[in-house]
């Protein structure tokens, strides 16, 4: 953390001491280079070789920061990987001119805060980005301005034989469109501060041709389209997770939690799915409930009351059975001792009383029958119309339920 003043050309490396400290996880080592005149920073190729990176991402930022050196200024500003390696680089001066180096440690880089919570926003409100028309346009108009070739190719999609062609051509579009605003970046510094009226006028119509070209196309409409957008846009939030996060390990442990909680909900459903089906497998199927006809239902009556006086003598021929309470309460102890001795629990006589009482031709019945109709022929013809509407109204209401029980199975 020192500022060296030098005129030569020198070499600093930034070796790291192999301790992690999870305080540094948003925290980076930046190194300020300024000077009166020119000057260059070049990567060491033999220090800095991308083949014995570890994984694929460490490669992607080592190969990135080989091709992309700094170009020449008189003030420049690089950020060093902590925990990926050994870091080198030469600073070239023209003329011998006095340049400053000053190294600080910044605790919380808002860069890779923001990178990280770009990336977990990303990550998560994928399925609704890739389903909203307003993204849909917003992302045509960016890619049009930004990556023109990138954006051609979506749009000639359909017209590209083979998926394999497609895919090859978007990864030549990518690199090409990150090389040419690489290269023309300081070109766009300098017309930004002159003419801003060219970026301006720039922006304005390429938009305005991608828009159209977005609106000409329409919205993604298959299943398939929107699911490959989501995927993507997943994808991009977690390479943007990985650079917002300063410890490389952090950074896989926070994507491999990020993927078992969007993840989670499938093994959750195949465990659903096994489980019906073992309760299927281990469990007999619910039997059908259906209404039982008159048929059914009298041969079910007549057999469960046998069954169920049978049940009952057995109980009362149990020594156990408290017998003299029993003669006690009831009326007829007479009849309760036949009854437990095999008799039937209706006497003929009470049979013959009931057939009587609510059989055919039965006194009881008759009277319901015919009490009605005789007491309406009793009353004056000379009734007003409201009175005989009334009268027949209630002849009827008596009636109702004396037909339905004279065709009930009780009355046959």
């Amino acid at each position: 953390m020192k500022i060296m003043h030098s005129t030569e050309s020198a070499c600093f490396c930034y070796i790291p001491n192999g301790a992690m400290y999870l305080q540094n996880t948003w925290s980076s080592i930046q190194v300020f280079t300024n000077s009166t005149g020119l000057f260059q920073v070049v990567y060491i190729p033999d220090e800095r070789d991308c083949q014995n990176s570890e994984h694929l991402l460490d490669f992607l930022k080592c190969l990135i920061s080989n091709i992309w050196q700094p170009s020449v200024s008189n003030q420049t500003l690089i950020t060093v990987d902590q925990y990926v390696g050994k870091t080198c680089f030469r600073i070239e001066p023209t003329n011998k001119i006095l340049y400053t180096v000053r190294v600080q440690q910044k605790m919380l880089d808002s860069k890779l805060v923001l990178l990280f919570v770009a990336g977990g926003l990303l990550f998560h409100f994928a399925f609704n980005l890739s389903r909203s028309n307003i993204f849909y346009y917003c992302a045509g108009i960016a890619f049009g301005i930004f990556i023109p070739l990138v954006f051609l190719v979506f749009m000639l999609k359909r017209f590209i034989p083979k998926l394999s062609t497609f895919w090859i051509l978007m990864s030549g579009c990518w690199f090409s469109s990150l090389y040419m605003f690489y290269v023309s970046r300081e070109k766009l510094k300098w017309m930004w501060n002159n003419s801003p009226y060219y970026i301006l006028g720039y922006i304005l119509s390429v938009g305005l041709i991608s828009f159209a070209i977005c609106k000409k196309h329409g919205p993604l409409g298959s299943q398939q389209s929107m699911n490959l957008l989501m995927w993507m846009l997943q994808l991009k939030g977690l390479i943007l997770i990985y650079f917002g996060i300063a410890i490389p390990w952090v950074a896989y442990a926070v994507i491999t939690a990020m993927l078992c909680t969007k993840l989670l909900h499938y093994p959750l459903q195949a465990s659903c799915y096994i489980g019906k089906k073992a309760a299927q497998y281990f469990h007999p199927e619910k039997l059908e409930t259906r209404y039982l006809t008159e048929d059914e239902y009298q041969e079910q009556r007549e057999t469960e009351t046998v069954k169920a006086l049978e049940e009952l003598r057995i109980f009362c021929r149990n020594p156990t059975f408290p017998s003299w309470v029993a003669v006690v309460k009831l009326q007829s102890p007479q009849k309760f001792a036949n009854f437990v001795l095999g008799s039937p629990h209706v006497s003929a006589e009470e049979t013959t009383a009931h057939e009587a009482q609510y059989g055919i031709g039965g006194a009881l019945l008759e009277q319901q029958l015919f009490q009605p109709e005789t007491e309406a022929e009793l009353e004056p013809h000379n009734a007003s119309p409201e009175v005989e509407e009334r009268n027949k109204e209630e002849g009827l209401r008596l009636l109702q339920p004396n037909l339905r029980h004279f065709h009930s199975r009780e009355f046959l």
